[in-house]
């Protein structure tokens, strides 16, 4: 028997029982899920910051980590791009002393320099190297990196020897379930992970060639979570404490990997670990409570950034956290044409506080 159930996320039916040898069983999430451990290190709460090019720097990643989070991961950072020193890949790695554990992100196909990549890595801070696989985009594809490596299971398993064999700390993998419909092999890539000594993996329910269309397909996680014991991490239309536990209800997986639903909203974050730990979910944050939050991002961004890329990454984290707030789209516009630091922290100031006392009143 396969009985269907809805998520708010999507109109399509996902299986919440199915029939086994041993009869019907429902597949019910308990009211806490376990952390894990990965090296010398327990993820407590099960929940991991996505890597997001050009979103999860430092500063981000702080103000997430103040909501509950297990594993935090840098952005992606190319192994090729490592031998030139620049100053933004390295700022790039740069793991803060109150974030551990931390994964710094590689990516590249050509085992010499992800074994140096990996090494500098760990030199950065990182607690665990993550190996990217599942990056999508067309031109890192091209170099026959991220999924574009799926495509090619030798290589897989060479990448992920020679790096694990570079560094002491755990090697971590994140993949998605194929290339495209026709090619879906996260069983086959899950079980060379392992055999080559990665020590957690992380599933994106989509193929390469979804990119970020269509539906995260959460059984997908499930078989790939079905072939091996090291911890697997879900990812993929995670929005909510409720579709977190959907996905681990079905997928079976041990943790949850959170990305774009925490684009101006690191509170989901605080949903997903109350939910985790069998906690009450917390209510949702106010425009007073935004404001704090934005106002001590803004001002990392500067301390991490200076003042001219602070502004305009503002420019792109500030509109974020007025979603769903009265004028937002006014907010959102006028925002874009601040010609100073002073002005963009002036109007975020006025637009969030007039925010509060509209839903106050």
């Amino acid at each position: 028997m396969i009985i269907l159930c809805f998520t708010n996320t999507s109109s399509q039916p996902r299986i919440c029982s199915m029939h086994t040898q041993s009869g019907d069983v429902s597949l019910k999430a308990s009211n806490h899920h376990a952390a894990f451990q990965v090296g010398q290190h327990l993820i407590d709460p099960p929940l991991v910051l996505a890597p997001m090019a050009g979103i999860t720097d430092l500063p981000f990643r702080r103000i997430c980590s103040r909501f509950g989070l297990g594993l935090v991961v840098t952005e992606m950072i190319a192994s090729r791009a490592i031998e030139y020193g620049r100053e933004r890949t390295i700022r790039m790695a740069q793991v803060g002393d109150d974030e551990h554990p931390a994964a710094v992100q590689i990516a590249g196909s050509d085992p010499q320099y992800m074994r140096e990549a990996a090494r500098w890595a760990v030199e950065q801070g990182a607690d665990f190297v993550d190996i990217n696989m599942g990056c999508p985009v067309k031109k890192i594809c091209k170099q026959i990196a991220g999924s574009a490596m799926l495509r090619d299971e030798k290589l897989v398993g060479l990448i992920l020897d020679t790096v694990v064999a570079a560094v002491d700390v755990p090697v971590t993998l994140k993949i998605r379930t194929g290339w495209d419909e026709n090619s879906k092999n996260m069983r086959r890539i899950a079980r060379i992970a392992e055999d080559a000594g990665v020590q957690m993996l992380t599933v994106h329910g989509r193929t390469r060639s979804q990119m970020f269309n269509g539906h995260a397909n959460w059984e997908d996680i499930g078989e790939a979570k079905s072939e091996v014991r090291i911890p697997v991490v879900g990812n993929g239309d995670v929005v909510d404490a409720e579709s977190a536990k959907e996905m681990m209800v079905i997928s079976g997986c041990d943790g949850v990997m959170i990305g774009r639903a925490v684009q101006g909203n690191p509170w989901v974050l605080g949903e997903v670990s109350a939910m985790l730990k069998g906690q009450p979910i917390p209510s949702e944050p106010i425009g007073e409570e935004r404001w704090v939050v934005v106002h001590d991002h803004l001002q990392q961004l500067l301390m991490h950034h200076g003042e001219r890329t602070a502004s305009k990454l503002a420019r792109k984290h500030v509109p974020w956290y007025s979603k769903g707030l009265a004028g937002s789209a006014e907010f959102r516009m006028s925002f874009q044409h601040c010609q100073s630091w002073e002005k963009q922290l002036l109007d975020a100031q006025v637009y969030f506080e007039k925010a509060y006392t509209s839903h106050a009143t």
